[in-house]
Formats: C-alpha cells, structure tokens, sequence
C-alpha cells in the first residue's frame, strides 16, 4: 500500500508545492493567507511548504508577501542551455525580429504543450504573450500548427484525442477542420494563426526540422492583424521566416 502522502502515482506534497509555485508566480506578490484561500489549504499546511520552498531558494519573502526567486531562472536556464539547438535558434530569432521588426519567437513541444523557450522583439512588436517560459496550446498558435503538422500520425491522433479549448472566438475546436488545415501546412510548409490564441494578434509560424524529418520545434513571427492585412508585408515577413527556419536546420544539419 502506498503512503497516505501520495495519490495514484503522484506525491501528494510536490503537487502542493507546485500548486503554490504556481499560484505565486500568477500574482507576483502573495500573502500567506491569500495562498491558504486561494488553494483551500490550511495556513498551517501553506506556512510548512513556503518555509521549505525558502529554505530551498525557491522563494523569497518580505513584507509577509512571497514572490518567487531567481534560483528557479537558474534551473530554467539549465533546461534551456542542456540543448545545443537551441542556441542556434536564438541566434537565428533575434535575426528575424531586428530584420521585420515584429515580436519572433522558438517554440518547442513537450507532453503535448507548447513552450516558448526564446523571445525577442523588434522595434515595432507589441507586448504580449508569449513569454519566455510560457505554455501554450499547439491547435491555437502558428508555431503550434506548424509543430503538430509534422509530427508522427499516432502522436497527432493522441493530441487530438482530448478536448480542444477555444481561446478566442477564432479558435479552431473540432478535430476534423483542423486535421485539415495541418494538411495545408504540410504542403505550404507554414502556419498562420489569425486571432486565434489572441484577439487582434496574427502570427506565421514555420517548424525547424532534423535531417531525418523530425521536428525540433517552431520559430513564429507575430504583431497586429492591421499590420498582416497588408498582402506585400505578410509575404515579405513569411519569405524571411521561411530563410531564417531553413538557415536554422542547416545549422543544425551541420552542428558538431
């Protein structure tokens, strides 16, 4: 039998601690109360975990309000860095944001979430989501599209499987239409994402693939609808995106 701590395969305390992580970070500054409330935990219950999240470094507090500490940008950076690729891929987003002067950024997936794992904005971009770190629904986003268009037949059915929230009026829910529209970006070799994540907000994603065809990830490029209604600066912004993801995967290709 398993230890009353733990729920199925879960640690009943981590989820605890990753809960008031989690709610920390969505307020920035947090009182011990609000936490107790927000999560219908005992004070008691929150005051143990947040001493041990300090203890850790994970936290900091002052004032009697908790906001969360740069050790975890360390253990972000670290999860960052461990991936050689990526670091090309910076290079290549800060490229494209200086040249279109719009916001770009490189998305990867994991356990079936898009993560923005670099961002940079050029002199034009407006600031919105994502940030670095961010996740992201894949069906919802450019970079999302363009990631699930060329991943494998039974990772694509088992994404698809599950419910497909509406983030706006745009969104894309029903599994059929967009099964379609991933075969138009197979064949187009891009993505395009009108207000679907954001309202007012349009975005060209293209994915950047390995020699053997699989997919590293996604660089997408995105500012204002009225600036993308213009047929000549969408064209030249998506010929920028497809070079920069085409330089990226020979760059790739031809890394030690």
């Amino acid at each position: 039998m398993p230890p009353q701590s733990e729920v199925g395969d879960t640690v009943q305390a981590v989820e605890t601690a990753f809960d008031i992580l989690d709610e920390i970070r969505s307020r920035d500054n947090v009182t011990l109360s609000e936490l107790a409330d927000e999560l219908s935990l005992a004070k008691s219950t929150v005051h143990r975990h947040l001493r041990t999240l300090n203890d850790r470094h994970c936290i900091t507090h002052e004032d009697g309000e908790f906001e969360l500490s740069f050790e975890l940008l360390a253990l972000g950076e670290a999860a960052r860095r461990k991936r050689e690729t990526y670091a090309l891929a910076e290079e290549k987003v800060t490229e494209l944001a200086a040249e279109t002067g719009e916001r770009a950024q490189f998305v990867v997936e994991e356990d079936g979430v898009g993560f923005c794992v670099f961002r940079a904005t050029g002199e034009h971009a407006v600031e919105t989501e994502p940030q670095v770190g961010s996740r992201m629904p894949l069906h919802a986003t450019a970079s999302g599209k363009s990631i699930l268009a060329f991943l494998p037949d039974h990772r694509i059915q088992d994404l698809l499987a599950e419910s497909l929230p509406e983030e706006t009026t745009n969104t894309i829910t029903d599994r059929e239409p967009l099964l379609e529209e991933l075969d138009t970006v197979r064949e187009q070799g891009y993505a395009v994402n009108r207000g679907e994540h954001i309202e007012g907000l349009t975005a060209l994603g293209a994915p950047v693939r390995r020699s053997d065809g699989g997919v590293v990830g996604a660089i997408s490029i995105s500012g204002p609808e009225r600036r993308f209604e213009d047929a000549d600066v969408e064209r030249e912004i998506r010929s920028r995106l497809l070079g920069t993801t085409n330089e990226l995967e020979l760059n790739i290709a031809h890394s030690p």
